[in-house]
């Protein structure tokens, strides 16, 4: 057993009847031997498949699809010039090519992880097995009703992460409450499954790489674009919270083995909400980024929250299941205080794609109307819309996520890039 280490050998020496550089000999060789099992064993995370819940951060056409589905009025980010980088038409994507989802799918050598709804009735087993992403532009993480209750209506969809989970588990993990309901406009003209069995729900789960979000999100801005103050919305930030640890609790129920639970995107320095609360009080705004402050405080209050209830379902499930949070939050950080420093010559809060102002973002005249223009470069832009980030913007995000280290733990650690 030994002979793989030679070195050892200078340990042994039987015909002396040393037993002790033996006995020695036997236990470097086994703590050597466990050593690099338990290397193999971190190392080799070869996820056939992605699954993803979430919103339009992650989105890669399901929101197009209802729309057609439902004959609804098509949202802007259904137009021209989004999709032009990469894909050179608009897919759903809400930027202007791929988003994070789509790097960690070519990072682990797949395929892109297709829309859950589509045109046909039934989903091939061979498909899903590669992945299913079932995210919506504008999924929120509490119901639609919850909003609604407040005054707040969804202008996107009703598909919250609970319908999400619902497609989920009809499609891929059946139960034996049978066919589930989806709700109001995110319901479906026929069913859409698979035909999987529990073990086949099991084994795809535990060979997949399960992404939970980013959602909260939308719960927060939905709320404040309709004028609810800061303190009223932070109340339900641990309702929303509760929902998403749910969400994780659910999959790894069924057999999920490796959950990614992003936080929230730093939201002050969000375009769209540096246009919507101009001040001219510089007390404001972060003197280094120009972000505004207490809503960047806000988003990392959620994040806060979200990591402390990750962390008691790491010491519950901690040997058998890998939790990881996924700091959004620092790692787009890292751009808008040194945005120069990663090529985005244009700087971090004026979006690429809009309609004039300081931040070129206009809530009446959103990207993709025919009264917007569009940027020359969007690599040179962290902000596409106001709203959502640029392919590039996005492409380093995922590095630092997925071969830096803004992932708890880190995701390299667990898998080779």
């Amino acid at each position: 057993m030994c002979d793989k280490f030679p070195f050892i050998n200078r340990y042994i020496d039987i015909d002396s009847g040393n037993q002790l550089k033996l006995s020695m000999a036997i236990s470097i060789c086994f703590a050597i031997l466990l050593l690099m099992s338990r290397i193999s064993y971190a190392y080799e995370c070869n996820y056939t498949s992605i699954i993803s819940f979430g919103n339009s951060l992650a989105d890669t056409g399901n929101i197009k699809k209802l729309v057609a589905i439902h004959h609804s009025e098509p949202p802007h980010f259904l137009f021209p010039p989004y999709g032009e980088t990469f894909f050179h038409k608009p897919t759903g994507r809400c930027s202007n090519g791929r988003l994070i989802i789509d790097f960690i799918a070519e990072g682990l050598g797949l395929p892109l992880i297709p829309p859950y709804v589509g045109d046909k009735s039934n989903l091939k087993k061979k498909e899903v097995r590669q992945g299913v992403n079932y995210a919506v532009a504008g999924a929120t993480a509490l119901s639609s009703s919850f909003h609604e209750a407040r005054g707040v209506s969804n202008p996107t969809t009703n598909a919250s992460l609970q319908v999400q989970l619902k497609w989920f588990k009809q499609s891929i993990c059946p139960t034996s409450s049978g066919t589930l309901t989806a709700h109001n406009d995110c319901s479906l003209p026929d069913s859409v499954y698979t035909n999987f069995s529990p073990v086949d729900c099991q084994h795809l789960l535990q060979h997949s790489l399960i992404l939970m979000g980013e959602i909260g999100g939308n719960d927060y801005n939905h709320e404040l674009r309709a004028g609810k103050p800061i303190n009223e919305v932070k109340s339900f930030v641990p309702l929303v919270i509760k929902t998403i640890i749910a969400a994780v609790n659910e999959v790894i129920k069924l057999g999920a083995k490796t959950i990614i639970v992003p936080g929230n995107f730093p939201i002050g320095c969000s375009s769209s909400y540096l246009a919507m609360y101009n001040n001219s009080d510089t007390k404001m705004y972060d003197n280094k980024t120009g972000c505004i402050i207490w809503l960047n405080k806000f988003a990392e209050y959620h994040n806060q929250l979200l990591q402390r209830e990750l962390e008691k379902i790491r010491k519950l499930n901690y040997h058998h299941v890998n939790i990881i949070y996924a700091d959004y939050y620092n790692a787009a950080m890292q751009l808008y205080r040194s945005p120069k420093e990663f090529g985005f010559l244009n700087g971090a809060l004026k979006a690429c794609c809009g309609a004039g102002g300081p931040y070129n973002f206009n809530k009446t005249v959103e990207c993709g109307t025919a009264s917007s223009t569009t940027c020359a470069d969007p690599d040179t832009y962290v902000s596409w819309d106001g709203v959502h980030l640029t392919e590039a913007a996005y492409r380093l995000i995922y590095r630092s996520l997925f071969k830096g280290s803004y992932t708890m733990p880190r995701f390299n650690s667990l898998c080779r890039s």
